[in-house]
This record gives C-alpha cells, structure tokens and sequence, in this order.
C-alpha cells in the first residue's frame, strides 16, 4: 500500500526495451536510461542537458554514447504520447550550489586515504564499500606515482577473502606502512581474529566499514548502523576499538585520513563507520581541504640516532602516562630496538610472560591509551536549542541531515530539543555531561537493537532509563518526520511540560 499522497505513474519498461532491443542485456541496462527520457518529459528536463552528461561519461565511445540518446528519446516519446504532463512540480536550471561539490563518500574515504598517506590497500569486494578500494585506485594512479620514473608508489591487492585483506594490512601496518581495507558487516565477522591480533599487538590498522543491513547476508543494497558493537568490540576477550561516525562525504574524507592518523599514533586499529547512504549516495558538501605538504605525525616511532644513544626500549612500555608505548619499524637499527611481536602475553619489553601482574599491567595500560584517545578523536558537534531545554537528542553518522530538520519541527509543536552529533567512539567527556544536564535524552540510531544506547550505557554508566530508543531500521534512510513523530509518540503518554 502507498501513502495516499503518493502518486503512481504506470510505464511498461520492459516491453518498451524488449521491442527495440535483442540483446537480453541491453534490454536490461536501457531500462533506466528509459525512464530517465519519461522523467524529462513529465518534469521539463532539457535533454540537451541529459546528452551533454551522457557525452562526457562515453568520451571515446561513441557507439555507446549513440544508444543511451536513442534510450532516452524512446522514454520521451512514450511520455509525450502516454502520459499527462508535464507534472505539477517541475525542476528548473539553478546555480545555488556555491562552492560546494558533488561527490560520494566512498570516493571521498578513498580520496582521504590518499590524502592521509595510505599505500597499501587489501581488500576483498563487497556490497557496498567495493568501490573505496576502486577509487582508492583510481586515485593513486593520478597522485602516487613517480613522475620521474613513473613507478608506482602503492599496492593494492584484491585478496582471495576478507581474512586475507585484514592480514595483509596488519602486515603492512606492522612494517610501517599506512595501510587499510575497506568492507562491510560480513566482512567485518571474517575479520575479528586479525582485529584482535592488531590490538593487542598494537600495530596500526585502518577499517573502513560501510554499513548495510545485516545480520547475515540480510539487505547488501540498503542501509543501516548496525555495526556498533560489534566493531567497537571486535574480536574475542577484552577489547575497545576506536570507531567515527562521519556524516556526509566531507567527513568521509577528513576522517579517512584521520582514522590513518590516529591508528599511528594510537598503534591501533580504527574503524570509520560509513553506511551505504554515505557511502553509494552522491550529495553536495564542502569542498576538501587539501595541501601538498602536509605533514604526518607517526606517533612514537624511536629512531635509530636515540637507539644508538643508548635510550630504554621497551616496546609495550608505558613511559610517558598516556598508556602509548614507543614502537621502532623493521631495520631501524642493525642490532638494537628489535623485538618480537606476538598475540601472546608479554612483559613490558616484550618478552613472553603469562605472569598475572604483566598481564595486568598491558591490559590497564591499554585502558589508559584508550583514555588518551578520547582526547585526540573528533569531539561531538552540539546544537543548542534557543531556550533552555529539558531534553537532549544524540544522533551519529547518516541521521545527520534528518536532524539538520527534526529541532526546527518538534520546536514548531512546542517541543525543545538540544541536540549532540557523535562523531566518535570512545565518548569524550562532554558526552556524560550532556546527558547529565538533561531529563531525559533520545538516542536516533538506524538499526533495531538500539547498538549506541547500548554503548553509552556500557561505557558511561548512565542510567538506562535517562536514555529513550528512537530506532529506524527498514534499510530506507531515516526521516525528519519519523523522530519527530517518535521523540512526541514517547513524551504525549507521559503528559509532559517539554518547552
């Protein structure tokens, strides 16, 4: 059933393409170009404009190029001749965009992965982060290359599944290069053994997750933030993960390279939490802040001149209080600052030990850098209402453009909200102050278990009940009007004052 203020246009696709069209797959492809022609007549597209895209797109393919325009013209006729148009609504020609540009996240991740320093990627394909690792590709063909020698300066490896990928970018990472993969939720299953070894080895890794719908193979081509726990505590025994939550394409590139950053300095593995809304979905942001000099922070990489100088190395050794020990790459010194790297218990110089205090010390010490990186990730983003406002809304990642809209509708019905966007796990202070300062606090998150919630009461220790579920999780984008409608469906039973 469709909403009774959806209106339904009929067109026979199908038989259209299957009476011009032999070939089983043509007539398969040119449906939506089709359509597109049908959608130009009923909306005044002008289809100059569609061809114009059509002929930058097949550049060099003219045989190509001439079949998408006989495509469209055959959705056009069908609609001068079938259909009652134009529309009601219409699109006209506009130049508002300003300076922002067009793009989608994935391609973003893969732009700021080059931008962060990456080179080395291993990957596996997957709906829907495939296309990181192709544009990854696409990009360091055009920006790591050597213009002298014309040697590439990177690798990527398509590996034979998603164990393979995660253990060449812990290789990598381990050998001092920046290295990352790109999956989604089933991927990330495949991984967790890897993902435990990076932690408690403590070498830098780089995750890109974008989200669909799970469990299982469940929906490859929608969306949904279902990963939260199980990234944030991936792999078996005691873990925490650093995890951030961009909320459009811009973000997707800077914290690409943020997450390359933080996993150095860290020595750590960092997820950067996408979804296929992000991810696959083309939507104007600000433009990416670029410069070719920028410089790289390693973190605490010893060098060979303080090894000759006889200074203390201890690999897994807490020197400094932020809980992040100092670490050498492979053939920094001939005969010293080596060190034997394993999943195993060790002692502070990293020599095997099963000894209950060592044990206890890594694992307190690596609390204590998790701490640190509360500090370093990117800090919520807060929206206050224009008065004081006894409720408080969190929100992370793709909910973002919904609740650009949600405040400004539930203050219409009298309904005052603060609102605070996560972009990052482990939850910085200002995260227990915000719920502190409000009665009660929605949490909107698309997925059906309630994964952020769940995080804040685990890590925070909050109350449960301050925290109230607003849950979307059909694998369509959520809504403005959906929290709206759930944030007032919870406060009318209670009869509340809420401006």
């Amino acid at each position: 059933m469709f909403r009774p203020d959806v209106h339904v246009i009929g067109m026979p696709l199908t038989d259209i393409c299957n009476a011009v069209y032999a070939d089983p797959r043509q007539r398969q492809l040119f449906k939506n170009i089709v359509y597109v022609g049908a959608l130009s007549v009923l909306l005044e597209i002008d289809p100059k404009v569609i061809e114009g895209l059509f002929g930058e797109q097949y550049k060099g393919k003219e045989k190509l190029l001439a079949s998408n325009v006989q495509a469209l013209q055959l959705g056009r006729e069908f609609a001068q001749e079938h259909l009652q148009w134009p529309l009601g609504i219409r699109v006209r020609p506009a130049d508002r965009v300003g300076d922002q540009i067009f793009v989608d996240g994935n391609s973003a991740a893969a732009l700021g992965c080059v931008y962060g320093g990456a080179t080395v990627a291993a990957w596996y394909p997957i709906t829907p982060s495939s296309s990181v690792a192709e544009a990854f590709q696409k990009y360091c063909g055009k920006l790591r290359v050597d213009p002298d020698t014309g040697q590439n300066r990177y690798a990527i490896v398509q590996a034979e599944d998603e164990i393979a990928s995660i253990g060449m970018v812990v290789g990598a990472g381990w050998n001092g290069a920046r290295a990352f993969t790109a999956t989604s939720g089933p991927g990330v299953s495949l991984m967790t053994e890897f993902i435990g070894l990076a932690y408690f080895a403590e070498i830098p890794v780089t995750i890109i997750n974008v989200q669909r719908g799970g469990p299982s193979t469940g929906m490859p081509t929608r969306t949904q933030q279902a990963d939260i726990l199980s990234c944030a505590y991936a792999s078996h025994g005691d873990t925490k993960h650093v995890l951030l939550f961009p909320e459009d394409p811009h973000e997707c590139f800077e914290q690409a390279a943020q997450a390359l950053e933080l996993a150095d300095q860290l020595q750590t593995p960092v997820f950067l939490m996408t979804d296929l809304d992000i991810g696959m979905n083309q939507r104007l942001c600000k433009p990416f802040a670029w410069e070719d000099d920028v410089a790289y922070d390693r973190g605490k990489v010893m060098t060979a001149e303080e090894l000759e100088a006889g200074r203390d190395f201890g690999r897994y050794k807490d020197v400094d209080g932020d809980g992040i020990p100092w670490r050498t790459l492979p053939g920094t010194h001939p005969t010293r600052g080596a060190y034997f790297t394993r999943g195993t218990t060790r002692d502070p110089y990293a020599r095997y030990s099963e000894r209950g205090p060592d044990y206890i010390y890594n694992m307190e010490r690596q609390l204590r850098k998790f701490q640190t990186a509360a500090l370093m990730v990117p800090q919520p983003v807060m929206r206050r209402a224009a008065a004081d406002a006894r409720l408080g809304v969190i929100y992370f990642g793709s909910t973002s453009p919904a609740m650009q809209e949600a405040p400004d509708v539930l203050a219409a019905r009298g309904v005052l909200v603060d609102a605070m966007r996560l972009r990052a796990f482990p939850f910085p202070g200002s995260v227990p102050d915000f719920i502190a300062r409000h009665d009660r606090v929605f949490v909107v998150e698309q997925n059906r278990d309630a994964q952020m919630r769940s995080l804040l009461v685990n890590e925070l220790e909050v109350d449960p009940a301050r925290l109230v579920k607003v849950l979307h999780y059909d694998g369509t984008p959520i809504t403005a009007r959906f929290i709206a409608r759930a944030i007032l469906g919870h406060l009318q039973p209670h009869k509340e004052t809420v401006a």
